[in-house]
């Protein structure tokens, strides 16, 4: 879509970039490259629904304590950020480029915990690397590598919000040799530790006075 928004129609929801819970940003993939909204490939019905109600609170304001109307508007934006999430959408790109990244992508999808080398998604699907990162950038506009541990971090984050294993268990369920390794590769890409990051996703936000 370009600049121009002067003759569309619709609903224009803006909000901070904090205000979602730590755990519907993950599963959301709001985090993830490659993961674009296509409006017209969702449940329209059940989108609908999820702005109208997400409007009516949010004109509603004083009719509740303000920590209760803002609880309620944080969930309800969950609702519409996830009904949107996880949708079919094109990919840019050459069709060359992008049939590539196709199979890049599957083979990602599958394989993640077990390697996190691009050298070895090439090789198994018989591209070289360099073929990789040109598809990979032009669907997604980052590196195959990036891509790479993009998915390995969204289903480390996944596990880390929804579960109480350890870190030694996730670590060995991703491929990593020790969990040691896994928090060195997690903080060097998230900016906090595993640990830090699961009590963020589970601590209850608290609107600002």
């Amino acid at each position: 879509m370009g600049g121009d928004l002067s003759e569309v129609e619709g609903h224009l929801v803006l909000f901070e970039s904090d205000f979602l819970d730590p755990a519907t940003v993950v599963a959301a993939r709001l985090e993830t490259p490659g993961s674009p909204v296509q409006y017209d490939a969702v449940d329209v019905h059940g989108v609908d629904l999820a702005i109208e109600h997400l409007c009516h609170e949010f004109g509603a304001v004083g009719d509740s304590p303000l920590d209760v109307h803002i609880a309620v508007l944080r969930h309800l934006l969950s609702v519409l950020v996830l009904r949107l999430a996880d949708q079919p959408s094109g990919l840019p790109g050459t069709t060359e480029d992008s049939a590539t990244f196709r199979r890049f992508r599957e083979a990602v999808e599958r394989d993640f915990a077990k390697t996190r080398e691009v050298a070895d998604y090439a090789r198994n699907l018989s591209y070289s690397p360099r073929t990789l990162t040109r598809a990979t950038a032009s669907a997604v506009g980052t590196s195959a590598k990036g891509f790479i541990d993009e998915r390995v971090m969204l289903e480390a984050k996944r596990r880390l919000a929804h579960s109480d294993e350890p870190a030694v268990r996730i670590a060995a369920h991703l491929g990593f040799s020790s969990a040691t390794n896994f928090s060195k590769y997690f903080q060097s890409r998230a900016g906090q530790s595993p640990i830090q990051f699961r009590n963020a996703s589970r601590q209850v936000s608290r609107p600002q006075r």
